[in-house]
């Protein structure tokens, strides 16, 4: 059903880019992990969630905590109240959460085989939207993903059924030179703050832009990548919805 990219080299991918992300990362995690327990000794630094990964099996993920431990634990992040923002996150889970630092531990569910670098993200068991369109897309035998194409398009400001959309999209193009380009854009708008919404309607970045015109920049930024297929991948799907 699947090429051979998503059937062996994918995983082969993601175990290399794991360990050396694991080396990379291991001093800053260990700084965020100490900051998290100074401000707060008697919490966990780590926050595990069951989320429904590859063929619908659950696993937990791994997260820092953001958020203070009487917190709604099942609970999506668009979901959140300005409230509950307010009241549940903690001052350094404002800008974990808004960098998204708080999924580097997720490093190690991509070692242990739960997850991958790019795919759907995980969701929780009561996503029902989200899941059944994804069943119907093909993403059954997909490993949920530390970012994807859907990520790319609007982060957590997106419906769910523009989720599922994206992630549908994301079974059609699925490569090596995709991968890569979901990746490497998902450092930019990260550290752009683009689609950062939680708490309010009016935390959204009004002026984050999810076109692919950053795709020339990474291109050049990255002579390895096949220029024309990147384009292709990343743009047919747009002229397409623009030409119905």
């Amino acid at each position: 059903m699947f090429g051979i990219y998503h059937r062996y080299v994918k995983r082969v991918v993601d175990l290399l880019l794991g360990m050396i992300a694991a080396v990379i990362l291991a001093l800053p995690m260990l700084l965020i992990a100490l900051t998290i327990k100074c401000g707060d000794p008697g919490a966990s630094v780590l926050f595990k969630q069951t989320r429904i990964g590859r063929n619908g099996k659950p696993f937990k993920i791994y997260k820092f905590r953001s958020m203070r431990s009487d917190a709604p634990r099942h609970m999506k992040s668009a979901d959140l109240t300005q409230e509950d923002y307010d009241r549940c996150v903690t001052r350094l889970g404002r800008v974990l959460r808004k960098y998204s630092l708080d999924e580097l531990p997720q490093v190690f569910n991509i070692l242990r085989g739960d997850m991958s670098f790019v795919g759907p993200r995980p969701v929780l068991a009561n996503e029902k939207v989200v899941l059944d369109g994804r069943e119907k897309a093909g993403l059954r035998f997909f490993r949920p993903g530390l970012t994807g194409w859907a990520q790319i398009n609007g982060r957590n400001t997106l419906t769910d059924e523009e989720k599922v959309r994206y992630d549908g999209e994301y079974v059609r193009r699925v490569s090596l030179h995709f991968d890569l380009y979901c990746m490497l854009r998902t450092v930019l708008i990260v550290i752009g703050k683009k689609g950062f919404l939680e708490g309010s309607k009016d935390r959204l970045d009004r002026d984050a832009d999810f076109s692919t015109g950053d795709e020339f920049i990474l291109a050049e930024c990255c002579e390895e990548l096949d220029e024309e297929k990147l384009e292709d991948t990343a743009l047919d799907g747009f002229q397409n919805e623009s030409a119905k």
